[in-house]
């Protein structure tokens, strides 16, 4: 008998019949010999509809009220999924996250988990329930219900699991595991069987959305074995055959890892290029500019500062698409100035795309077999970054789906693996 945490979207709770084959599952598990906590997310949509109606009162909600009232959602569904499994025969109960208690900061809206008391889900299990908590959501030192964040509910499974010491936290999604790139872009894209937590991490960080990055984050530093499986398939195959599906994100020395060189291909639009035009060659320059963007609460990925002339240089980065037009007035109206630079001008057609692989940390070349490729495809590099187990480059947008496809195809990833 094993402790396991699943999590199910808000696709798969999307629908009382859905909510019904849920509980289906749940009880399978059960009746196996497991002890099982869920932590399902708000029925789909259900969270937008929520916020979407603060939104029509006010501009500027309170996030403390956005909070309680986008928690809602979760307390349906975990409600909902009781009824359903005691429906089944099981003996279920429900919790929201502050009667766990989860604990979190107060950083309304984006909150990070500080602790959770197990005590409680402990004693229901010992007593054969089955145990649904609320994701997305915990209480902060004051008592006010907090959210973590869009895609949270995966962070609260994780977080639950590492607190119960579970054998595995088990992530239904809509899709059946993590592939070697999106298989919308490239159709050959091959299911992964394992991949370890830092390249989950690079790839969910990178333009991957399977999982949230701070739940892969929280699977990495508490070394919580997790699954991502699909929740469409029939609630009935057989259990051996379900908990062997899916990508296991486990441990860089399991014996089970692929052993390919690069493991994945992630990619994003999101990506906006600003470069501010002939600046000063002197110390503190990076800060001076990127302190001011920081301040703004905008994120900074790629930096190139270019070689100087003249005492001047030109000095490039990357921000998300979203905050483009923000970055750009900013460091026009205060920066520029400042420093007296020549210009700033900016790229918003532009996006990133990275090969992953815990191999390129023994294998040399891996960079130029990358290179070489996009040289032959016509394909300029504007930029380049580099760590340990990745190599990303920003491209101009119109050459990405052909960038991925011919990078995928040059590492050999549309190959099967024994």
């Amino acid at each position: 008998m094993a402790l396991i945490v699943h999590k199910y979207g808000g696709t798969s709770m999307g629908s009382t019949e859905r909510i019904r084959n849920v509980a289906k599952r749940v009880a399978k598990w059960v009746r196996a010999g497991h002890q099982i906590v869920v932590v399902p997310s708000a029925m789909s949509g259900e969270t937008n509809r929520l916020l979407g109606l603060a939104k029509e009162l006010s501009d500027r909600p309170s996030p403390r009220e956005l909070d309680m009232i986008a928690s809602t959602g979760e307390q349906v569904s975990v409600g909902l999924l009781s009824i359903a499994l005691q429906a089944e025969g099981m003996d279920a109960v429900s919790y929201a996250g502050w009667q766990v208690p989860i604990k979190t900061d107060s950083a309304f809206t984006k909150a990070r988990i500080e602790s959770i008391d197990d005590k409680r889900v402990r004693a229901d299990l010992d007593a054969g329930k089955v145990v649904i908590i609320t994701g997305f959501q915990g209480v902060d030192p004051n008592g006010n219900i907090t959210t973590l964040g869009r895609g949270g509910s995966d962070t609260s499974a994780v977080a639950v699991a590492a607190a119960l010491k579970a054998h595995e936290c088990l992530i239904y999604t809509d899709v059946d595991g993590v592939y070697t790139t999106d298989p919308r872009v490239v159709p050959d894209a091959r299911r992964l069987k394992a991949i370890s937590f830092e390249e989950m991490l690079e790839m969910a960080s990178l333009g991957s959305k399977v999982l949230q990055i701070r739940s892969v984050e929280f699977a990495g530093k508490y070394r919580v074995p997790t699954r991502v499986l699909s929740s469409f398939t029939p609630w009935d195959i057989p259990l051996d055959e379900e908990a062997k599906s899916g990508t296991l994100i486990s441990f860089e020395e399991d014996e089970e890892m692929e052993q390919a060189v690069v493991s994945g291909i992630a990619f994003t639009r999101d990506e906006a290029k600003i470069t501010v035009v002939g600046v000063p060659d002197t110390p503190g320059i990076a800060f001076k500019i990127l302190g001011k963007v920081a301040e703004a609460n905008i994120d900074v990925d790629v930096i190139i500062q270019n070689v100087s002339r003249d005492g001047k240089t030109d000095f490039s980065f990357t921000v998300p698409r979203g905050d483009y037009a923000r970055a750009i007035e900013l460091l026009k109206s205060k920066v520029q100035p400042e420093l007296n630079a020549a210009d700033v001008i900016g790229d918003d057609k532009i996006c990133k795309v990275s090969i992953v692989g815990i191999g390129m940390r023994s294998h040399v070349g891996i960079a130029s077999t990358m290179f070489g490729t996009l040289s032959q495809e016509g394909i300029n590099i504007k930029m380049i970054t580099t760590s340990e187990i990745k190599t990303s480059v920003v491209i101009d947008e119109k050459y990405m789906e052909l960038a991925v496809r011919a990078l995928h195809k040059a590492f050999g990833l549309d190959e099967a693996k024994a």
